[in-house]
């Protein structure tokens, strides 16, 4: 019996030949494509642009340049080199990832893909792009630029968080991956979303499908991907201790794991002001110097917008640690390499330059 050969994909031939000369081509994790250092920037590159995560990039392949490097380290300096990045749960699940390839693969980057999407903060998508950009295997994928893509060429009008949309839309994924070529066709419309196809004013005249795109020829392309309503965003409020030792160093605690800045170390916080005043009572506060109020800060979360309101006490002689392993006194002149959430960063060094 005669084989049939699969069909051709109807978008690689053209996307694989743009890419050649209009695609990125000189990313830091391009210059040596294994396995590790194609997942790093994979995990970065979640919810993060390309331009942001670079610098983050360099230095934490720099200090991790493998498996094993990862893994050994402690998860405070992991979250260190992680500060400023954001969705923190990533840099938790790479570490715990690279202890179980440590410990159960003996150090080496799995290459079967049940193994690679069994690895904490892997999902389908992640694991076939690690695959194909690495080994050349082929994968459909489907992140946020390829969802995007894909529902414009194709003129996918329901909305794309909806279950029967995902499951369409990986059906198409899997119709347009090539049967050859997979790392040039895999980065190719990943750059496509990223660099022409973007969610505001998309380059049209400079995309390599738009001939046969649906959105361009119903002029749908800001209506593509179809979402849903984005809820208000809420504000959330919070008040910060900053409490300054007699040595001038400053209290963090362990942030849970679970929830915004898991992890983390970050400054003591309360509901209301009253339960951060009780609190202020057991850290021996300096009796001629009251607690001062300083100026709110606001960070906004995907979800959220917390607003911080910083309490300013000194404490009187050494003040004890409340809790050890889950609370320290930090030297804001000398700073330990743990993990700090963006803003607090920025907060202790502004109450640093005042101290």
């Amino acid at each position: 019996m005669q084989r049939v050969p699969p069909p051709k994909s109807p978008i690689a031939p053209a996307l694989i030949a743009w890419q050649a000369h209009a695609g990125r081509h000189h990313l830091p994790w391009q210059e040596t494509r294994t396995a590790y250092r194609v997942w790093v920037s994979e995990i970065m590159l979640q919810q993060t642009q390309v331009a942001t995560v670079t610098p983050y990039y360099q230095r934490f392949m720099a200090r991790f340049p493998d498996v094993r490097a990862l893994a050994d380290a402690s998860l405070d300096e992991v979250l260190h080199l992680w500060s400023g990045l954001g969705y923190y749960a990533r840099a938790r699940n790479l570490h715990r990832a690279a202890i179980r390839i440590r410990d159960e693969f003996a150090g080496e980057f799995p290459q079967e893909f049940a193994h690679v999407e069994s690895l904490p903060g892997i999902g389908r998508s992640t694991a076939g792009a690690i695959l194909a950009l690495s080994h050349g295997a082929r994968f459909p994928i489907l992140d946020g630029n390829v969802r995007r893509v894909l529902s414009r060429y194709f003129g996918v009008a329901t909305p794309a968080n909806e279950r029967a949309t995902l499951e369409r839309l990986w059906q198409l994924a899997e119709i347009c991956t090539p049967q050859v070529e997979l790392a040039a066709y895999t980065q190719a419309i990943m750059d496509l979303g990223a660099t022409v196809c973007v969610r505001r004013a998309p380059r049209c005249d400079e995309c390599p499908l738009s001939q046969r795109c649906v959105a361009r020829q119903t002029q749908r392309q800001h209506a593509l991907p179809a979402s849903r309503k984005a809820p208000v965003r809420p504000t959330r409020h919070a008040v910060m201790l900053v409490a300054l030792n007699a040595e001038g160093n400053v209290l963090l605690e362990r942030r849970p794991d679970s929830g915004i800045w898991g992890g983390l170390w970050s400054l003591p916080q309360f509901d209301t002001d009253d339960a951060a005043r009780s609190y202020i009572s057991q850290l021996r506060p300096s009796s001629q110097r009251e607690p001062r109020v300083l100026g709110h800060v606001e960070h906004v979360f995907t979800h959220f917008t917390l607003v911080m309101h910083p309490i300013l006490v000194r404490c009187a002689g050494e003040a004890a640690v409340m809790e050890e392993g889950s609370t320290l006194w930090y030297n804001l002149s000398q700073p330990a390499r743990v993990g700090l959430p963006a803003p607090i960063r920025s907060l202790l060094q502004r109450v640093a330059e005042e101290s």
